[in-house]
């Protein structure tokens, strides 16, 4: 993804709101919590989520009348999260516009899974639209064609990069000054022969820094961020 994405959990039950709150921070995501529908709309008239994690039973109006009006003003990501196990109201939720519906208590682990899912269908719409005019760019001595796919430096001298690196430093790239997780990275990195695993990610990382660092043992370019992954430190211009 090319920003990081934007989270609002709507539960009036304060524990479960804490639990993702802290989970999904941990696995890269900004992360917002509202109690009920009013404070979800009074939250986004400042924050604009790209996933909206949604209860059903709240004070005031239904989770599913909720994700009926979500549906009808935006395309942003819903999973419904619920104590519910009325089949109906499962089928209702996802015809009335809801990407996934989860039962609690929800494994940590499938959660992420579907978060994951859901936001690649929503990032990747972001993504096409925000960098369409940004076909080149620039960072430190170095000239990344994205069309072109290709990394020349700013003498001229082009460097060969496999197509698992130059994913992984499109992704970076674009993301610059934000900490990416390993999760999030393995998302934009696709193949057959693709393996993706935190080992793997850190494996690719390093094969890129010798290719574009000064000194790969002290790099300066992507940042390893202890616990939490990746950052692009460079300033990137686009042309």
């Amino acid at each position: 993804m090319s920003q990081d994405a934007a989270i609002l959990v709507v539960d009036d039950d304060v524990r479960i709101s804490k639990i993702l709150d802290r989970y999904l921070t941990f696995a890269g995501y900004q992360v917002k919590t509202a109690a009920n529908g009013e404070e979800m709309r009074r939250c986004m008239e400042s924050y604009t989520p790209n996933l909206i994690i949604l209860d059903l039973q709240m004070p005031g109006e239904h989770g599913l009348e909720l994700a009926r009006k979500l549906r009808q003003e935006s395309d942003v990501g819903i999973i419904i999260v619920t104590g519910s196990g009325d089949k109906v109201d499962e089928i209702v939720g996802l015809e009335g516009g809801a990407d996934d519906y989860l039962m609690k208590p929800v494994e940590e682990r499938e959660l992420l899974a579907r978060v994951r899912s859901v936001l690649r269908r929503v990032m990747s719409d972001t993504d096409t639209s925000d960098n369409s005019d940004k076909s080149v760019a620039r960072f430190s001595d170095w000239i990344l064609d994205m069309t072109a796919h290709e990394l020349k430096s700013t003498t001229g001298e082009e460097v060969e990069l496999t197509s698992y690196e130059f994913q992984l430093l499109s992704t970076l790239v674009k993301s610059a000054n934000r900490v990416l997780s390993r999760d999030q990275i393995m998302d934009h990195i696709t193949g057959r022969d693709w393996m993706p695993s935190d080992r793997s990610v850190d494996v690719l990382i390093g094969k890129l820094r010798k290719k574009i660092e000064q000194d790969p043992r002290q790099p300066s370019l992507i940042k390893t961020m202890r616990g939490a992954g990746y950052k692009f430190t460079a300033r990137v211009s686009y042309s």
